[in-house]
């Protein structure tokens, strides 16, 4: 469903939501090896996260990242559309296209209730949503 590269940044803020505050950055190193992503693909992502301004990160020797607001007001949907664009939950399982009412595929008619429904649940999901829930070990969350 959603992309390698959007459950990465995901499960980093996550990770960053639990282990990092503006006083103690979390080097990119550590949050490769602890969520086995590779270095400089989640360095990519980082990056991305920060040019829209859901970390802070500074460099040298006690540099690294953390949350630049609350994980509150982070949805799963935002950060989805910044990794992998606002018509993520829009591309054909046909076609090479996005479906649209107006051009669909054959698809597109029994395809557009699920998107839409997954597109309200990550609206609705916040990043503080699954940290509580890793908290809490209520839904045994794993990142």
């Amino acid at each position: 469903m959603l992309s390698n590269t959007s459950k990465y940044a995901i499960r980093a803020l996550i990770y960053l939501e639990l282990y990092s505050t503006p006083e103690k950055k979390v080097g990119i190193k550590e949050i490769s090896g602890e969520l086995d992503i590779p270095s400089p693909f989640l360095g990519k992502i980082l990056q991305v996260l920060v040019k829209h301004n859901f970390l802070s990160s500074s460099k040298g020797p006690h540099g690294g990242f953390y949350l630049k607001g609350s994980a509150i007001d982070i949805t799963l949907l935002e950060v989805i559309d910044v990794i992998d664009g606002k018509d993520s939950f829009e591309t054909c399982v046909i076609r090479n296209t996005s479906c649209s009412n107006d051009n669909p595929c054959s698809m597109h008619h029994k395809m557009a209730p699920l998107w839409n429904e997954m597109r309200r649940v990550f609206a609705t999901e916040t990043i503080a949503d699954l940290v509580s829930e890793f908290r809490e070990d209520r839904e045994r969350v794993r990142i």
